[in-house]
């Protein structure tokens, strides 16, 4: 059987240990050196970047988050062993996991790391295709000849090179299709290289929870549920139609990746279409000091990835859900595009106010989209608010400083809230 050492890169033939460097670190599969869709997904990327530069914090639970009011963006494995997650509220976390040392997003950091890697991309192949800073699919098809080795031995370089040049660690999906690919990627995190064929993928989704499917979240789960439909084998008694007819669109697309089909490309050329940051509560919350709170940290993360993407937005939308399941979204546009966290946050907390006391919440996200380049940014000002441009201009000051002495340097008090 085809098998390749994942730390020397030698090719071999269904061995348990590496005949040139010793390591057990092996992967083996039947069709290894056939398959060409990949999904690169870093380890904790965030956590793993801070350790790198601090590694004071190499063994140390780590959690990448907001205040005690705040929830967590994501935290390392030795946070994760004590059942931290993302999305988690700060308290929770910290009860579960009291000596973790919490350290606020450093998002400029992260995008330097996030283009470096991109650059080690771009050598494999012309197709790649970010999902965000931290994930990727590829295609590589047709690469063998120019690097004279298959897709998975450079997939096993890529993630080498990641570790000794940047210092931080990624999990490779290998399969037929993206769907496959991704969730392949899942599979033996951290550090894993995980391959599903063509041959076994029938057998590989039978048994699987419908959750593996990208997408599919708390509130599509429980429609599924009401069908009957839990795992993919539930998916197979259905016929095309029915399901088109129950889920729509999803129903379709639901009937195709229960047989493992996906005729989805690798776009290199994909334009992000919005950027967006949610988070359900552990509890339903009405208390405006908490809302408040998460709207000006979700404003702040997004303004970061828009800095860190060179993009700007000219739609700002605000996503609440209520303890019913209902969902409220709200959207406007502004006069010219933002990428300012001030401007993102007030005119969000403008939309959370045209709503009304329609609470408990159990989901508050804000977004922004119809994007373009920075340049075309905050170009005519508030007419409305004379103070904007003072805020605009403080907001880059502090941007500037937290990138020369750390993400703490500065902190807005509503941020601790």
């Amino acid at each position: 059987m085809p098998g390749l050492c994942r730390d020397c890169l030698t090719t071999l033939t269904d061995e348990r240990r590496c005949p040139s460097c010793g390591s057990p670190r092996i992967k083996t599969h039947p069709e290894l050196f056939d398959l060409s869709i990949a999904h690169m997904d870093c380890d904790a990327f965030y956590a793993s970047v801070e350790k790198r530069d601090n590694p004071e914090l190499a063994d140390k639970p780590v959690i990448i988050g907001g205040g005690k009011r705040g929830v967590v963006s994501t935290a390392c494995y030795v946070a994760r062993i004590r059942g931290v997650r993302s999305a988690m509220p700060m308290f929770k976390a910290l009860q579960l996991c009291p000596d973790a040392v919490v350290i606020r997003p450093r998002m400029s950091a992260y995008a330097e790391v996030s283009r470096e890697i991109r650059k080690m991309m771009d050598e494999l192949t012309p197709v790649v295709e970010p999902l965000s800073l931290d994930e990727a699919f590829m295609d590589l098809s047709g690469t063998q000849r120019l690097h004279g080795a298959p897709p998975a031995v450079m997939l096993a370089r890529l993630v080498k090179r990641m570790k000794d040049e940047l210092g931080v660690t990624g999990s490779i999906g290998l399969s037929h299709n993206k769907f496959l690919a991704k969730v392949a990627s899942d599979l033996d995190k951290p550090r894993g290289f995980s391959v599903i064929g063509q041959a076994e993928t029938a057998n590989f989704l039978y048994d699987k929870p419908v959750r593996l499917i990208w997408g599919i979240g708390p509130a599509a789960q429980e429609s599924l549920d009401r069908a009957g439909i839990r795992a993919f084998s539930d998916l197979l008694r259905w016929d095309q139609e029915a399901l088109t007819a129950r889920f729509g669109a999803m129903g379709y697309r639901l009937w195709h990746l229960a047989r493992g089909r996906d005729k989805r490309r690798v776009s290199a050329h994909e334009p992000m279409k919005s950027i967006s940051n949610e988070t359900t509560f552990f509890e339903d919350t009405s208390s405006l000091d908490i809302l408040d709170g998460h709207l000006w940290r979700m404003a702040e993360k997004v303004a970061d990835r828009a800095k860190a993407k060179a993009l700007a937005g000219r739609v700002v939308t605000l996503k609440l859900k209520r303890a019913n399941h209902k969902i409220i979204t709200r959207r406007v546009s502004l006069r010219d595009a933002t990428q300012i966290a001030d401007r993102v946050y007030r005119t969000a907390r403008g939309l959370f106010d045209q709503v009304g006391d329609q609470g408990p919440y159990r989901l508050l996200g804000v977004g922004l989209s119809d994007l373009c380049p920075e340049a075309q940014a905050d170009i005519s000002g508030d007419l409305l608010d004379p103070g904007a441009g003072q805020r605009s201009q403080a907001e880059r000051a502090t941007d500037e400083i937290r990138r020369r002495f750390g993400s703490d340097a500065i902190v807005k008090g509503r941020a601790l809230r």
